[in-house]
């Protein structure tokens, strides 16, 4: 049959049939946006639980990372029980003198009364003269979210290298867990000197490699610093064997609060603090360190 032929709608049809129509089209977008709906709630659900679960995660890092830190524990291979670690040509790290094999925090002496302006016997924390005929003794306590630490490095590290290298002198490197307070409560002075701490113990020969990476990479005073995972693949990057189950476990916390409690007892209160030859740089006193330590060296001729 034509269309022709096909009996018209009336207009009553007409306008049922638009209804219908428009009745659908109505339902078809109700269904669409409820769904919408359940999706932005879901998505937003979804966001909430992933955001929780970031701030959980957080809370727990940090919990972890200010548990209570056992009063004694391990001294690293390569180290001495005041906390340094000393190089010599070429990087090679010296063995130490001192054999002690474990520390403990509650026997560290008392702490001064009064701010210290230096330290009144270094011999206490082991710095003295060297020998007639022995490299002097560089003895350097820093931290490694100082920034002064990290200048001091850039302006002399260059020198005390070649000085290293020709055997004029040896560095012992003291990590302190001196700025902890500034760190957000993520304890990276301590963390990050541990990780130290653990390069020198399973591989020596890149504690030096180590600790310029550090100072490379470092974070800004007042900041989190860096996460263990961060200090882990930098000690990897130096070519340091994996230092992972060191770290994770805080194998060298102890070791680290122990010398830090040792040198403020002795009376080190600020970071850098160096010495040559047993004797104390003041910078009020020689400004240039360069020409304090080659003084030093020109007087043991």
């Amino acid at each position: 049959m034509s269309p022709t032929n096909e009996p018209r709608m009336t207009k009553a049809e007409r306008t049922a049939q638009a209804r219908e129509k428009a009745r659908l089209i109505r339902e078809a977008q109700l269904k669409k946006e409820k769904r919408n709906s359940w999706l932005i709630r879901g998505g937003v659900l979804a966001a909430a639980v992933a955001i929780v679960v970031i701030i959980a995660l957080v809370v727990i890092q940090t919990q972890k990372g200010n548990e209570p830190i056992a009063s004694s524990g391990p001294v690293p291979a390569n180290a001495n029980a005041y906390g340094g670690v000393t190089v010599g040509k070429n990087g090679a790290v010296v063995p130490p003198a001192t054999t002690e094999k474990t520390v403990d925090t509650s026997k560290v002496p008392a702490q001064p009364t009064a701010a210290a302006t230096a330290v009144a016997d270094p011999a206490t924390i082991g710095i003295k003269a060297s020998a007639s005929g022995k490299p002097a003794q560089v003895v350097m306590y820093l931290d490694f979210m100082c920034p002064a630490c990290n200048n001091f490095e850039k302006t002399f590290g260059a020198g005390l290298d070649t000085l290293r290298n020709e055997g004029k002198i040896t560095v012992e490197y003291r990590p302190l867990p001196f700025l902890d307070r500034f760190s957000s409560g993520t304890n990276y002075s301590s963390r990050s000197a541990a990780a130290a701490a653990c390069v020198v113990d399973q591989s020596p020969d890149k504690f030096k490699a180590y600790l310029d990476s550090l100072y490379a990479n470092q974070p800004a005073e007042n900041s989190k610093g860096l996460d263990n995972a961060t200090l882990e693949k930098l000690a990897t990057e130096a070519g340091a064997a994996s230092i992972t189950s060191c770290v994770d476990a805080k194998t060298y916390r102890p070791f680290v609060a122990y010398t830090g409690a040792l040198g403020a007892a002795a009376g080190i209160n600020a970071t850098p603090t160096l010495f040559v030859d047993g004797k104390q740089w003041d910078p009020k006193k020689v400004q240039d360190f360069s020409t304090f330590i080659n003084g030093i060296l020109a007087a043991r001729k």
